[in-house]
């Protein structure tokens, strides 16, 4: 399991962002204060999240510059809502491997990590998922059957992925709901089998069972 440590003083954001790597599989350490942060240095982390203004005086360029005494290749995003061309700029120059601008997407945040994870530690795993005759690209976002592209938009694409990776699970509509539209989506669980209807007709040799009353599952 791969190892997080999110810096950040907005404890609401902290906990929600928190909340969404735990369910993408990550083990969480939060920080509120810089210097908190620091004094965690040497500990195990594959990724650090900053933000650059913090709960003490210590500041997220702090941070990046003793985690690089120690660490010059761990992976850092850092996150702020000032002016980010020159925050950007200026993590850049001490070694920020990516940034991302306040108010963000939780699910983007993720995402971001994600990425960050495959492109230093997961280099030589394929990007590429079989489903019978479905070729799926996690990285194109593209899904061909008989070299023939079938087009999907975002939400089917990833109700499809979260089928995939976990075959014969059954998902109830509230969990597919929070996996795709995300924990802060407002309304009535029967998008789910919108979208299950939509993924079907698009792609009918998938096994997708009906639990009725509860979800779904998809089946080899």
């Amino acid at each position: 399991m791969y190892k997080v440590c999110f810096v950040e003083d907005e404890l609401d954001l902290q906990a929600v962002v928190k909340m969404y790597l735990e369910k993408a599989g990550y083990e969480v350490t939060c920080f509120e204060k810089g210097a908190d942060a620091i004094n965690y240095i040497g500990s195990p982390v594959d990724v650090w999240i900053l933000d650059i203004m913090l709960g003490d005086d210590v500041n997220g360029y702090d941070v990046i510059k003793a985690i690089r005494n120690v660490y010059p290749d761990v992976p850092v995003l850092f996150t702020s809502a000032r002016d980010q061309d020159l925050d950007r700029i200026l993590g850049l120059e001490l070694g920020s491997d990516d940034y991302i601008t306040k108010p963000y997407s939780s699910k983007e945040l993720v995402l971001r990590v994600n990425n960050i994870i495959k492109r230093v530690y997961q280099k030589k795993e394929s990007d590429t998922l079989t489903y019978l005759d479905y070729l799926i690209d996690v990285d194109r976002r593209q899904v061909t059957l008989s070299k023939k592209e079938i087009k999907l938009t975002t939400l089917e694409f990833d109700l499809l992925l979260l089928f995939v990776q976990n075959i014969n699970k059954t998902f109830s509509r509230e969990e597919i709901l929070e996996s795709v539209w995300g924990i802060d989506y407002f309304g009535s669980d029967r998008a789910v089998d919108d979208l299950v209807r939509r993924l079907r007709k698009k792609m009918p040799k998938l096994n997708i069972g009906t639990v009725y009353g509860y979800g779904y599952r998809l089946s080899q």
